[in-house]
């Protein structure tokens, strides 16, 4: 075969060749970005010819140089380095457009933080205190932690620890201080109180998944001190959408990019593909997305899980997102049938969905090493899926299903996954505002360790929210946001419910 005139066909076809004079991305950048969304669409054939067989004939010759490149999963596949080197190059050489370019630094993810009360310059010591960093070590006991301007300044024993004159000290004994906790799924929902009461609990930072960012205005302007905002713009959706007061509908495309940079120019830290949204336009958004340095989170639910992530998205919302990618085909299409024809089948589907799962499948155990590959993060939200026997309109069913999710989400941080914490904002077996408490709670019930559950979280979120180098973890130089609670989470998670103070960026929540 020969490659290079495989090569200059693929060129020749527009779809493939998209590069534009107005589209203000350096022509390098997005010949490779192009080739990697290429590369990704035609793994995702190649994977499923596989499963189908060697019945399955290659008539395209470009389809065929592209599945030839083995697994793309696999770190360093040679053949697939060649082939985005090639054809990068060639869609530079041969498009009138690709002048030199330097390249775009990497934009900082944006959040909107309101501090009505002026900080302090007093330094803020913490002494005697337990201290869980939200790094991966053990609790450390009788510790100092010193705050300066916003900033952790020192982290050290109480002995070797030098308070500076006139600093405000906290004995932190009996206490365990914490980083302050970041919530991936938090949604306002008109309750405008509702973030304010979620700081003073503890989360200094929620992340709106899929709301429009003018619907936090009032929040912005509030008086009270806010959690730090990290908000998404409202959900990208195909048509006939289930929350359209929440949603843009796009239909192609076009309809995409102007969608993702309207977000984008707004503020938007993420973007999630909400479940009508078909595969091929997931992929656009997560090529848009990238090209930006922002990362894709989904909610899935006729979209293939496993196809999503090939795709490229970052994260999955909700345990939900995965059941029918555990399913077997025809099982799964009738679920995606019933919801395509109409959005209210999710509400039992769903359980019915996830109490006939095997999750003991050979498809199960792929799908959750695809995840660890791709380095998707996962947030269960189980907290808003619980279902106990006893409570109100609920089957064996509803009980199977949600001790399914739990089972699955321990399976999955067992399996190297990324697991955070999401709270969804209100849920039945939890008091308004402490959604978050319970999720931790119920992630421990899933085979998390009370340490786990911390990390998931505090610096797992960080990540997830691609903000780690400033937020996360208790180090010097980070930004201090942090809890006190009263006992010790590590051994007890419902320690986390008896909160003592709170601090966001150096100042402490009234």
């Amino acid at each position: 075969m020969d490659v290079l005139q495989t090569l200059k066909d693929l060129i020749a076809i527009p779809s493939i060749n998209p590069m534009r004079a107005d589209s203000g991305e350096p022509a390098e950048r997005a010949a490779a970005d192009y080739t990697e969304s290429l590369l990704r669409r035609e793994h995702i054939d190649c994977e499923r010819q596989k499963e189908a067989g060697p019945s399955i004939v290659v008539s395209d010759p470009a389809h065929a140089v592209l599945c030839n490149c083995g697994n793309l999963e696999g770190a360093g596949n040679p053949m697939a380095k060649i082939l985005t080197g090639c054809l990068s190059l060639l869609l530079v050489f041969l498009n009138p457009f690709a002048l030199p370019q330097q390249p775009r630094p990497k934009p900082a993810i944006r959040e909107f933080l309101a501090l009505p009360q002026k900080r302090s310059s007093v330094p803020q010591a913490i002494t005697g205190v337990r201290l869980i960093d939200g790094r991966n070590g053990e609790p450390q006991t009788d510790m100092t932690v010193l705050v300066i301007n916003g900033r952790i300044s020192s982290v050290g024993s109480k002995k070797a620890t030098a308070i500076p004159q006139g600093a405000q000290v906290i004995d932190g004994s009996g206490m365990t201080l914490l980083p302050g906790l970041m919530d991936s799924h938090f949604h306002l929902d008109g309750a405008k109180t509702l973030p304010a009461l979620f700081l003073s609990h503890g989360i200094t930072s929620v992340r709106d998944p899929g709301a429009w960012i003018e619907a936090y205005q009032e929040v912005r302007q509030s008086k009270a001190t806010q959690p730090r905002l990290f908000l998404a713009g409202p959900h990208l959706d195909g048509t006939q959408p289930a929350y359209p007061r929440d949603s843009v509908v796009v239909r192609d495309a076009m309809e995409v990019r102007l969608a993702v940079k309207r977000s984008l120019d707004d503020g938007a830290s993420v973007l999630k593909a909400y479940f009508r949204l078909p595969l091929a336009l997931i992929e656009e958004v997560t090529r848009l997305a990238h090209a930006r340095g922002i990362p894709v989170t989904a909610h899935l639910e006729i979209v293939d899980a496993g196809d999503a992530i090939r795709a490229g998205i970052d994260g999955i919302e909700h345990a939900t997102s995965v059941g029918p990618a555990l399913l077997p085909p025809r099982e799964a299409e009738a679920y995606r049938q019933a919801v395509l024809a109409d959005n209210g089948a999710r509400s039992a589907g769903r359980y019915r969905v996830w109490s006939q799962i095997d999750l003991k499948s050979e498809r199960a155990d792929r799908l959750l090493k695809l995840m660890v590959s791709r380095n998707v993060t996962l947030s269960p939200t189980l907290a808003v899926f619980e279902r106990r026997p006893g409570d109100r309109d609920i089957t064996d069913m509803h009980v199977q299903g949600f001790r399914q999710m739990l089972t699955f989400t321990g399976q999955a941080k067992r399996a190297g996954v990324r697991v955070v914490v999401g709270s969804h904002s209100s849920v039945a077996h939890a008091e308004r505002g402490w959604a978050y408490q319970r999720e931790m709670e119920l992630l421990v019930e899933a085979g998390l360790t009370p340490m786990q559950a911390i990390q998931a979280g505090t610096l797992e979120n960080a990540k997830f929210f691609r903000v780690d180098d400033r937020l996360g973890s208790i180090e010097a130089g980070k930004q201090a946001d942090l809890l006190l609670v009263e006992g010790d989470p590590s051994q007890d998670i419902s320690a986390m419910r008896r909160v003592k103070r709170v601090m966001i960026d150096g100042v402490w929540v009234e």
